[in-house]
């Protein structure tokens, strides 16, 4: 009854956009041309050079900064919301963030796996998933590209990519500066200011920062989930000439919150729920029904610090381009959570971070009358020094009668070295033919050296990654592996008119092998060998044909994908026990996309996108076939936004939803990891003035005050702790935003 109902839900909210689709349709075609306010052309740079993204052959979803400014996206994750098939991860809620395309995520939350869906800012790599949920501002655009992108991108772009870039520098003087407030005592600033310090250099320094009080009651002591984060930009750009320029980027962003929320939810047989049972491992029950209300002990923490530094240059010659970009950057944490969730002092999680990050990137680039070519060399040196374990209940020390924890600490080394060639090239066999062909080699080189250590929390000694106190060293692993890769696309586009193209695609994506990095000792003993420890590459061979095409003058955009993803080695990610482990398995799906923008009369924009994908993973014990996690079989989404004149200014009324049907977020697919399903609408209301020198939006976020859930832990079952940990989305959320603009 619950699926049917489900479906029933999803049919009418399906119905209801192909209705609203049908009378767009209808008066698309009476339609007068006028200028879309977040539709428009967008040029982008998926291919390593500018083209619009309607002549493309990949399936790609992009924002302009002011789309998103007129959207009301503020951080890294909100533009998932209309790209169909991709949504946001959050494997430890407000502390960590990755994407999900297209069935392509990991849940896994130990921070030296790297995510299956590549995050670039400023074509920079972001290999650390507690350094992703950065906040936007001051940005030109996005693009996230669908499907595996590891030609051109290389590293670990198996499902796809997101790439953020920022505005830089230019030579007349322009900038601006953003204040929200809003519920929870919100203040929220952004600003930015550019423009020339002499005939040939260039600067802008861009800002933001935002504080808001806890949104999840402690009913014994410090509340959670505050906001306070800070970011900064400086970028130099020198350009002597026209046929050479460097650019130097120099970013920061600080993050100290009380977090580690979780509703603890009684589970005392394995896989079910039980929320009217007192949990008897804690002898606790939390069943008043407020998701964002609970009992801990000892409020959780996540203090994060990113740095990067990076080089750009751009050198033109007369037959190529010559691009090298350097990077440094850093990314240091330290977070723990009251993982049991209750007033017992059970059991908290922590995980600690200490990233540095350096990559190199050649590239050469030029064309003929025929032909588009690009051509380099990437260097990845990661070095990782972090840590997991646990806290756990407090003991007397015999030994001087003092209160002590004792634990889990579990320091590890990782070092990566990954060097890597490519080339594409882009060929016309006619006027409306094209083949793309590229291949990139890749070879990783990774060392590892891990231990679990039972150890003393003694005040005034370091707890976390190198404590001192070690009453026995429980297990020690080092290995080490070298992995080479091919990465692949072969394409043929089909230029049908200005206005509309058919792709068609064949794409190898590669992620590299790792290691685990267990919490606990594995129970049972599986022994710490590389079996158990380390995880061969993944492959991915993506079957893909879609189309792109544009209607009336171009007032209304029509795209649509489908592809067939059929996996090697899938590192599959599997919660056993209260073991993290990541495994080889097989796995393959099929799925599709349709995306809908229109302009159909004056001032009237709308957008409707929808994603199916059937995902089947095989883990190869002899377990029944599942599905991956954080993979919807359903995605849909809708925007409505009106805007129309209102004395010497214009005002812009928009609604947009999105709606998600079950997913899981384990492999085991039991009661205590499933979303049903869940619809998250927003809606806002915008005066900008006539000369659009400042704008004035009210706004709610997840208008209905919808409790979905973004990620569980099962640790259920009287062998475990007999509970369940959800983590749930931000609550209905209110403000107001005020933006100046200057030129």
């Amino acid at each position: 009854m619950k699926n049917l109902s489900m479906l029933n839900h999803f049919n009418r909210y399906l119905a209801a956009l192909c209705g609203k689709f049908v009378v767009v349709s209808f008066l698309l075609a009476i339609a007068l041309p006028s200028y879309a306010a977040v539709i428009e052309e967008i040029i982008v740079t998926a291919q390593k050079r500018e083209q619009n993204a309607q002549e493309v052959g990949i399936a790609i979803s992009a924002l302009t900064g002011d789309q998103m400014t007129q959207l009301g996206y503020s951080n890294a994750q909100q533009v998932t919301a209309l790209a169909p098939g991709v949504h946001t991860v959050q494997p430890n809620g407000e502390a960590n963030y990755s994407l999900a395309i297209r069935g392509v995520a990991s849940s896994d939350f130990t921070t030296n796996v790297e995510s299956p869906v590549a995050i670039y800012m400023d074509e920079v790599y972001i290999s650390q998933m507690s350094g992703a949920g950065f906040m936007l501002f001051d940005m030109e655009r996005v693009e996230i590209l669908k499907g595996p992108q590891g030609t051109l991108y290389g590293r670990n772009a198996t499902g796809g990519l997101a790439h953020y870039l920022s505005r830089k520098p230019s030579e007349e003087l322009n900038g601006y500066a953003r204040l929200t407030a809003g519920r929870y005592d919100q203040i929220k600033f952004e600003g930015a200011v550019g423009g020339s310090l002499s005939d040939t250099l260039m600067a802008r320094l861009s800002i933001a920062t935002n504080d808001h009080d806890p949104y999840v009651e402690n009913r014994i002591g410090t509340d959670l989930n505050n906001g306070n984060e800070q970011g900064a930009r400086l970028q130099l750009l020198w350009a002597p000439n026209d046929e050479f320029d460097l650019l130097l980027n120099v970013r920061g962003m600080n993050q100290d919150i009380d977090t580690g929320f979780f509703e603890n939810v009684s589970s005392v047989i394995e896989g079910r729920l039980t929320p009217n049972v007192v949990n008897p491992v804690l002898g606790y029950i939390d069943n008043d029904g407020d998701v964002y209300a609970g009992d801990y002990d000892s409020p959780g923490f996540n203090d994060l610090e990113t740095r990067g530094y990076s080089a750009t240059i751009n050198w033109d010659f007369e037959t190529f381009t010559f691009t090298s970009i350097t990077d440094f950057s850093t990314v240091k944490r330290d977070y723990i959570e009251d993982s049991d969730a209750s007033p017992v002092p059970l059991f908290n999680f922590f995980l600690n971070t200490d990233a540095e990050q350096f990559s190199q990137e050649f590239r050469f680039a030029g064309d003929t009358d025929n032909m588009h070519w690009v051509a380099g060399f990437y260097y990845l040196d990661l070095a990782i020094n972090d840590a997991n374990g646990a806290e756990t209940e407090p003991f007397i020390d015999p030994d001087n009668d003092t209160p002590a924890i004792s634990g889990l600490d579990n320091p590890y080394e990782m070092n990566t070295e990954s060097y890597s060639v490519f080339g594409q090239v882009e060929y016309d066999l006619s006027e409306t033919w094209t083949l793309i062909a590229g291949l990139r080699w890749i070879r990783d080189e990774k060392d590892m050296d891990y231990q679990i250590n039972a150890v003393d929390f003694i005040p005034g000694t370091k707890f976390r990654n190198g404590n001192p106190n070690i009453l026995a060293n429980i297990a020690t692993y080092r290995g080490s592996r070298e992995d080479n890769e091919i990465a692949g696309r072969l394409g043929l586009n089909w230029n049908l008119s200005d206005d509309a193209m058919i792709y068609m695609s064949y794409n190898r994506g590669v992620k590299s092998g790792g290691y685990n990095a267990p919490v606990f000792p594995l129970n049972p003993p599986l022994g710490y060998t590389d079996d158990v420890m380390s995880f061969d590459p993944e492959q991915l061979d993506a079957f893909e044909v879609g189309f792109k095409s544009r209607w009336h003058d171009g007032l209304m955009q029509v795209n649509g994908a489908f592809y067939y993803y059929d996996y090697q080695d899938y590192q599959a990610f599997q919660i056993i026990g209260i073991d993290t482990i990541t495994t080889n398995a097989d796995a393959d799906s099929i799925g599709g996309e349709l995306e809908i923008l229109t302009n159909p009369i004056a001032g009237l924009d709308i957008i409707f996108g929808a994603a199916y994908n059937d995902i089947d993973v095989d883990l190869g014990d002899g377990s029944p076939e599942t599905t991956s996690v954080q993979s919807p079989r359903w995605n849909l989404n809708a925007l409505v936004r009106y805007e129309f004149e209102v004395g010497a200014g214009t005002v812009a009324l928009q609604y947009d939803a999105v709606y998600r049907s079950e997913l899981f977020f384990s492999l085991t697919g039991a009661e205590t990891v499933t979303e049903n399903g869940y619809t998250v609408s927003n809606a806002s209301v915008m005066y900008t003035a006539e000369d659009e020198r400042w704008s004035v939006m009210g706004f709610v976020h997840n208008l209905t005050g919808e409790e979905y859930l973004v990620q569980t832990f099962d640790l259920s079952g009287p062998n475990v702790f007999g509970m369940t940990e959800q983590y749930y989305g931000r609550p209905r959320w209110a403000g107001v935003t005020f933006s100046l603009n200057f030129n």
